[in-house]
This record gives C-alpha cells, sequence and structure tokens, in this order.
C-alpha cells in the first residue's frame, strides 16, 4: 500500500473538517472565550496547531513507516487476534476499528492514572479556551510513548494499513468535532453521543474538576466510558471552566514543552451534581 497516498487521505480529511469546525467556531461559539479579542483566538490556534504539525511531521518521518511495516508483516505471516481465524474483508475491518479505539480508550485512561503518563498529558488539559485547535494540542513526549506502543498492537491485533488508516480518519474527525467550541443542541447531542463522543461529552472530560477530568476517556465511540463505569454528564455544560488550576492562563510554546517537568499535582474540587444519564439511568 502507497504510505504516501495513505499520510495524503488522513490529511486532507483533517484538513477539511478542521476548516468547517473553525468556521463553525466563529459563526456560532458555545462559550464567547475571544470576543473582540481576535489576535488573542489567533495566537491560541496558532500555538495549539503549530504543535500539532510538529508532532504529526514526527509521526510521518518516524512512526508512520514503521506502522505500516507492522500491519503488513502481521497480514502476511497471519499474526494477530484478527488472524486466527478467517473473516470476511468488512467484519475484520469492522473489528479492526473496534480493537483500535478500545486500545485508545485504555492508552487514554492510562495517561489519567499513571502520573509519569500524566505529566506529559496534561499539556493538553492545561488549555482554558477548549476549541478544536486543542485536538491538536499534546505534548511530543506523548506522541512518541503512544506512537512506539502502536507498533506491537497491530501486530496484537492484526490490523491492515489500510484499516489504520481508516480507524485514524474516522477517529480524528470525531475528535476535532467534540473537542470543538459549538454546540449541537440536546436533541442532537443526545442522539450522537449513542454512538460516538460529542462536545457535551468531552466538554466534561475538559473541566477543572478533577472527578470530572477523570471521566468521559472515549476518542471515537462513546460506549466504552459506559461499559467501563467511567461515563459522566454536566446538567448545565455552559457551568464548565476549562483547563487545570496549576496553570491559569495561556502557556508559551517553551512551556508546553517543558511542562512535564513542573511538579505533579493533583485537582481537588468537587464536582456539580452530575446529570440522571451520568449516574446510569
Amino acid at each position: 500500500m502507497d504510505l504516501g497516498a495513505l499520510q495524503l487521505t488522513q490529511s486532507a480529511a483533517a484538513v477539511a473538517v478542521l476548516a468547517a469546525l473553525l468556521l463553525a467556531e466563529s459563526a456560532h461559539p458555545f462559550f464567547d472565550f475571544f470576543r473582540q479579542r481576535r489576535t488573542e483566538r489567533g495566537r491560541h490556534a496558532l500555538r495549539n496547531l503549530a504543535l500539532g504539525l510538529a508532532n504529526g511531521a514526527l509521526v510521518a518521518v518516524v512512526f508512520a513507516s514503521l506502522w505500516v511495516l507492522a500491519a503488513d508483516a502481521a497480514s502476511a505471516r497471519g499474526w494477530g487476534l484478527l488472524n486466527l481465524v478467517p473473516l470476511a474483508p468488512w467484519l475484520h475491518a469492522m473489528l479492526a476499528v473496534l480493537l483500535l479505539d478500545v486500545w485508545t480508550y485504555a492508552w487514554h485512561r492510562a495517561n489519567h492514572v499513571v502520573p509519569f503518563l500524566w505529566r506529559f498529558h496534561r499539556v493538553h488539559h492545561s488549555d482554558a479556551h477548549m476549541d478544536v485547535t486543542t485536538a491538536s494540542r499534546f505534548h511530543t513526549g506523548e506522541i512518541v510513548l503512544s506512537s512506539a506502543l502502536r507498533i506491537p498492537l497491530l501486530v496484537l491485533i492484526g490490523a491492515t494499513a489500510w484499516e489504520l488508516v481508516l480507524y485514524e480518519t474516522l477517529m480524528f474527525a470525531v475528535v476535532q468535532f467534540h473537542h470543538a467550541n459549538i454546540g449541537v443542541g440536546p436533541r442532537l447531542d443526545r442522539a450522537l453521543r449513542a454512538v460516538i463522543v460529542t462536545p457535551h461529552v468531552h466538554k466534561v472530560h475538559h473541566s477543572r474538576v478533577q472527578r470530572e477530568t477523570d471521566s468521559n476517556y472515549s476518542a471515537l465511540f462513546s460506549w466504552w466510558d459506559r461499559l467501563f463505569g467511567s461515563f459522566r454528564l454536566r446538567e448545565r455544560p455552559e457551568t464548565i471552566d476549562f483547563g487545570l488550576n496549576q496553570f491559569p492562563g495561556e502557556e508559551s510554546m517553551g512551556s508546553l514543552l517543558r511542562m512535564p517537568l513542573a511538579p505533579h499535582y493533583v485537582e481537588a474540587e468537587e464536582a456539580p451534581e452530575a446529570s440522571g444519564e451520568a449516574a446510569g439511568l
């Protein structure tokens, strides 16, 4: 499979979704973070996107070809869970997407539980003005660790390179969507979150309240949080305050990269009462 074509497809889809959501945020922002402060909004977006572009370049140069080699080797030698028995191509692809997504859930949850991993992951959570560009705001250390772990994961699963591209394209589109500074209406959000992660769901995950931060870990499909008991909603999402108390302001690129060296800190605020759905009703 042509690696260049795979990367081009992913990049084109990501840019198209990013552009559409930036326009939606400009027209109807859920939180008016940057009222009459467009320059500040531009700096915020540029900082997040620059970090994302740097990480994307690193992945493309160092890891993408290793992922394809691992996937192709597993397919050729019959390695991995999905190659234990013959499967129709559509079923193989569907199961690959599900297995990749449950791994993403587990990895995300580990980033909140393991102090060493949280040091890197808090770069993402320190954004006090969450919008679509926050979906690109990850520390390079976290990207390196997750990318390296994906190599043995692909062999264990037995996913093909095409299935990995399919998953990443779907996943990142939904990740951009649920980070966006938009609302989609209570009824539509309720219908969508039966399957995918929505803005209402993920806004809770970026709350300053630790009990809410440590919930809603799903990236693409929302049912993993319900299955593993980490689903939570806020009755009024407009009351959510984003960010981390340890890092109260806009951070420079240098401070974002140095953030893992800052002392470990645990939030200790009380969360408002969750909605009935969050309580499992």
